[in-house]
């Protein structure tokens, strides 16, 4: 989780292939409304995140749900986890992402029943410097680098002695350096 241009992408990639799940990149779960928004270079609000933070959960909940041929829920899928690249950006979303209560959110609260495996989440932290850097130097992407601002603003930085399931890796270090230490970060949270 982080900022756009933090390498969620890079490094959720990497982490899944060492812990041999699949990775979904969150970017690719926006509404179309949403991702047309970013291109234009107008940043999100909490009514526009909402409905993309139900479809993330919604999404991981039944990548790891058991189910059957015919869709039943009753044999195990054997899917132990999935890697998702997302912002993440304030604690409210990071709880509609675990399942907790969603209602600050958009006022109503679905079913975000919790799941048999925790909602983990990996923050590469970093200063705005190397952010815009990384961000001015990438192409193809919607989220314009004018926009770091306004997702810098919104970061409720994780505070893991208040927040469960927090780890944190440095943006200055190497996809290496940040896969070990978020690999061994989330091994001291079993």
């Amino acid at each position: 989780m982080g900022v756009s241009g933090a390498g969620k992408s890079t490094l959720g990639m990497a982490l899944a292939k060492e812990l041999g799940l699949p990775y979904q990149d969150g970017d690719d779960l926006h509404p179309a409304a949403n991702v047309e928004k970013m291109s234009i270079g107008t940043p999100l609000d909490d009514t526009d995140r909402a409905p993309w933070l139900l479809r993330i959960r919604h999404e991981g909940v039944k990548a790891c749900s058991p189910t059957t041929s015919d869709g039943s829920q009753e044999t195990q899928s054997g899917l132990k986890g999935l890697v998702i690249g997302c912002s993440a950006l304030k604690r409210s979303y990071r709880r509609v992402l675990r399942g907790e209560d969603s209602s600050e959110l958009h006022g109503e609260t679905p079913d975000l029943r919790r799941h048999q495996f925790p909602t983990r989440f990996v923050y590469i932290s970093g200063d705005k410097e190397e952010l815009m850097r990384r961000m001015t130097a990438r192409t193809g992407h919607y989220m314009k680098a004018e926009m770091l601002n306004s997702q810098l603003a919104t970061l409720e930085v994780p505070d893991p002695s208040t927040e469960e399931g927090i780890v944190t890796v440095r943006l200055e270090d190497s996809t290496e350096t940040q896969l070990k230490d978020a690999v061994a970060g989330l091994e001291a949270l079993q």
